[in-house]
């Protein structure tokens, strides 16, 4: 199923949006009765009578504002630097890239964004001109945790992903090498555009999933989510091994080769340019530059 948060002109709600994407059917609205948030959903969504979604009520996607899946998230959006051989390569030659890493990492990086960066489908990235010349994209697959839980093992770990979604990790490269750790460059306000809702994990098998992105109808980046170094599973794994993953917990899951900062010369992002980011089974994000 396919789940967003938009909003008809009042408060954020959450929808189940239908199979040919074109109606949304408000979980409130119908005998389901569910009030809460996409993160309250995350955490109660094995406890549903989900067959009565289908009995409610429709409107026209359409005549509807969609939002951020999860407009706020609870916690810091876990994320994973260089986790495709191509792109760990581009960026370590690009002249960005301050860490100490080795060119094609042993382990995960892990760092983290904001939950104020989050933004959702057709909002402005802003360019934050005065901060940053180098303002670059990220295509990569967002993991959304249902079940928590502590040094989980990679062989259970899909058993914790309540579904997927689409994230552009929008990175000010200048603020990334300067400040050295990540999170200042991958932090600022609407760095994040996710979306357009979040599809269950019984649909998805998140290494077999085409990834692409545009910028103004250019293709940039294309690869397969087989092409991971580290894998979904052992993402989970590796970040559970210590920090206990909470239901609606975010992991952004790395991007593959293709991003502005691995042309030469580089190709960044300027105002008016819109990203477009398509994931197989899942659909497309799309966002402009203020």
């Amino acid at each position: 199923m396919r789940f967003a948060t938009f909003s008809r002109g009042g408060s954020p709600e959450v929808g189940a949006v239908g199979p040919a994407e074109d109606v949304i059917r408000p979980l409130r609205d119908g005998p389901l009765a569910f009030s809460g948030d996409m993160s309250n959903l995350a955490e109660s969504y094995d406890d549903l009578a989900l067959d009565l979604i289908s009995r409610g009520p429709a409107l026209k996607l359409s005549e509807v504002q969609l939002l951020a899946p999860i407009l706020t998230p609870r916690r810091n959006v876990f994320c994973v630097g260089k986790n495709y051989k191509e792109h760990a390569k581009e960026f370590s030659q690009s002249g960005f890239d301050a860490s100490s890493a080795a060119e094609i990492p042993e382990v995960p990086i892990i760092f983290t964004k904001s939950p104020g960066s989050v933004i959702g489908p057709l909002a402005e990235i802003s360019s934050h001109s005065e901060l940053t010349q180098s303002l670059d994209y990220e295509a990569e697959l967002g993991v959304v945790i249902g079940r928590g839980g502590a040094a989980i093992s990679r062989e259970a770990a899909l058993s914790h992903v309540w579904g997927y979604t689409i994230i552009n990790d929008v990175t000010a490269r200048d603020l990334q090498r300067r400040h050295q750790q990540w999170f200042i460059g991958k932090s600022l306000d609407t760095f994040c555009p996710m979306g357009p809702w979040i599809v269950t994990a019984d649909e998805i098998d998140p290494q077999r999933l085409d990834i692409s992105c545009k910028v103004n109808e250019q293709l940039r980046q294309h690869a397969n989510t087989r092409d991971m170094i580290f894998d979904v599973a052992t993402l989970i794994e590796t970040i559970s091994k210590g920090i206990t993953l909470r239901a609606a917990d975010i992991i952004a899951t790395g991007t593959p080769a293709g991003v502005g900062a691995g042309f030469k010369p580089p190709r960044f992002l300027k105002r008016d340019d819109v990203v477009s980011i398509s994931i197989e089974k899942i659909g497309t994000l799309t966002n402009r530059v203020a």
